[in-house]
This record gives structure tokens, C-alpha cells and sequence, in this order.
């Protein structure tokens, strides 16, 4: 007969066995970010890369005419809109970032980068931060990484996003992610990437801000696939630059962004299609008939069940008869 010492050790052991295991804890988003402005725009943007699943749904942060925060490591996702609604008011980025840290119990372990709209900058990596951890800022770009390989990873961002100066904010925060990575990145590997940039209007038909919101949550090569949905993004911008000058009857202007948004779709056989009946639309509403024609005849072509939606649709009206 057993003792009822030992048998209470073993009703503990198969307790001990029985008992459930609680998940992990999801590790922090150590990653590798940039928040940057181009004022000559009016855009404002972050692109983020971790080895953490979605990154894109805690970095990122920002909004047109305020400007970018990128909140990271033992991320306060409070950060984000705190800090862009402290810009808001008239803070500069090295303001708002004292007053978020200020009351901030965890500050030691978080990360995160500022820039406001018109262009000035802050970046604050805490003493508790993994290493590699730190960041660099200069006009209109806050850099910043923990987990990294080491210093060479934001120097290399830093260089790449100078060095890309007059390019759409969207390519010259792309530029830069890449070049962290191909100089070492988060020394975990790779998972996920995100890219938003913001302005007045950007969204489709002007109802938003995000003139390019892309994200890869979990992938082998998330800067490949980043790089591809940024191609398209940008396509997508210009189309709805275009569409939303169309809407609010600005022809020559949208005739403009549509001709842009058209050449840039040529390497995007997925969109073109489409991109081009919108130019067909949009050349025939800026008097253009003649043009308008031979789009609305390649977008047919290239996607021939558009012709249903020719076959009825009003802006294509004084052209329809023309069509196959």
C-alpha cells in the first residue's frame, strides 16, 4: 500500500500532467523601421520589417498634414495615434516624443521613431532594447532597429533614403527597408513587411488618406512580395489620383495621372486592363475621342469581359457604337 505522502505526489504529478500549457507569450515586434515626410508633397509614411507575424497591424502609424510615428520593440501601440494627435496640436516630433515617454512606465523597453509632416524628426530607443538597438534621424527621416545584426543596418537605410531624393515617398521608403535588409536586418530572420503612406486625399475617390497601404503578414520572402504590392500600389495611386479628379470633374488633370498610372501598369498585367478602360473614360470626358477610343478598344481586348460593363456604361456612351 502506498504511503499518502506518496500518493499525493502522484496525484500532483498527474495534475502537473493533465494541466493545460499556456501558449507563449508573441515575442516583441523587434524590427527595423523607417518614418519619413516629404513636404514637397504632402506625403508622410513608414515602412517597418520584422521576424514577427503582421507587423503592419502594431508599427505603422500616420496621417496627412500631421505625420509618421513607427512604435516598436515592447511596443505602446498608443504611441501611434497619441503621438500623431500630439503633431496635431502643434508639437514637434522631439515634443510629442517627451510627453509619450513621460508617461510611460515601460519606457526603457520601447522603440520609436517620429516625424512630423513638415519634416522634423526624432528617435528614441530605450536603454532596455535588445541588441542591436538604435536608430538615426535628420530632416524628414527617423531610422530605427533593435534586434538587428548592428549599427550597419540603419546607416545603410539612412544612406538609401537620402540617396533617393525627388522620388515618390512610397519607392524612397521601399529603397530604404531593402537596403536594412540586404545589410544583415533583424538578426532573427524574416517574416513580414509593411509600407503606408499618407495624403490629403489619397485614398480612393478622396475619402481617405492612405494613397498606398500594403502589407505581407507572413511570407518567405516578404521583401519580394512587399516589393511587388508597392509596384502595384503606386499604380493604383496614380489611378486613383486620376478617378478622383475624374469625380470631382478636373479633366485635364485627371487625364494626366491616368496617362501616369497607365504607363506604370504596363508591367502590372493584372491591373492594366482595367487602368486602361479608365483611361478610355477619362480621355473621352477631356474631349479626347479619337484617344479614348483606342483605349477602350485595348482594354476590351486585353480583358474582353469588360465589354459587358462598356455595353451599359454611361461614360462610355459616345463611343459605344464603336466598340466590338
Amino acid at each position: 500500500m502506498s504511503s499518502p505522502r506518496l500518493a499525493s505526489s502522484l496525484l500532483v504529478s498527474f495534475a502537473a500532467l493533465a494541466a493545460p500549457r499556456l501558449p507563449a507569450a508573441p515575442p516583441d515586434p523587434a524590427t527595423f523601421s523607417i518614418a519619413a515626410a516629404d513636404p514637397s508633397t504632402g506625403e508622410v509614411g513608414v515602412a517597418v520589417a520584422s521576424r514577427f507575424f503582421a507587423v503592419g497591424t502594431v508599427v505603422p502609424w500616420a496621417r496627412a498634414g500631421v505625420g509618421a510615428v513607427a512604435t516598436q520593440a515592447s511596443a505602446n501601440t498608443s504611441f501611434g495615434p497619441n503621438g500623431l494627435d500630439l503633431m496635431a496640436r502643434g508639437a514637434t516630433a522631439e515634443e510629442a516624443l517627451k510627453v509619450l515617454l513621460r508617461g510611460d512606465e515601460g519606457r526603457d523597453r520601447r522603440q520609436v521613431g517620429l516625424v512630423s509632416a513638415s519634416g522634423d524628426s526624432a528617435t528614441f530607443s530605450g536603454p532596455g532594447c535588445n541588441s542591436w538597438a538604435g536608430g538615426r534621424r535628420g530632416p524628414n527621416y527617423a531610422v530605427q532597429g533593435n534586434i538587428l545584426t548592428g549599427e550597419p543596418v540603419v546607416v545603410a537605410m539612412e544612406n538609401a533614403f537620402l540617396a533617393s531624393a525627388g522620388r515618390p515617398l512610397a519607392e524612397r521608403l521601399l529603397l530604404a527597408l531593402a537596403a536594412g535588409d540586404a545589410a544583415g536586418g533583424d538578426s532573427r530572420g524574416k517574416q513580414s513587411a509593411a509600407l503606408l503612406v499618407c495624403r490629403a486625399k489619397g485614398g480612393y475617390n478622396g475619402f481617405t488618406d492612405r494613397a498606398v497601404d500594403v502589407r505581407v503578414d507572413d511570407h518567405a520572402d516578404p521583401f519580394g512580395e512587399l516589393s511587388r504590392l508597392v509596384a502595384m500600389g503606386v499604380v493604383n495611386d496614380l489611378w486613383n489620383r486620376g478617378w478622383t479628379a475624374f469625380m470631382e470633374k478636373r479633366f485635364a488633370e485627371a487625364r494626366t495621372w491616368q496617362e501616369q498610372a497607365t504607363a506604370r501598369a504596363e508591367t502590372q498585367p493584372a491591373m492594366l486592363p482595367e487602368v486602361v478602360y479608365d483611361l478610355a473614360v477619362i480621355r473621352l470626358a477631356a474631349g479626347d475621342r479619337p484617344g479614348a477610343l483606342v483605349a477602350a478598344r485595348r482594354a476590351l481586348k486585353l480583358n474582353p469581359k469588360l465589354a459587358a460593363q462598356a455595353a451599359s456604361d454611361p461614360d462610355l456612351e459616345a463611343i459605344r457604337s464603336e466598340l466590338p
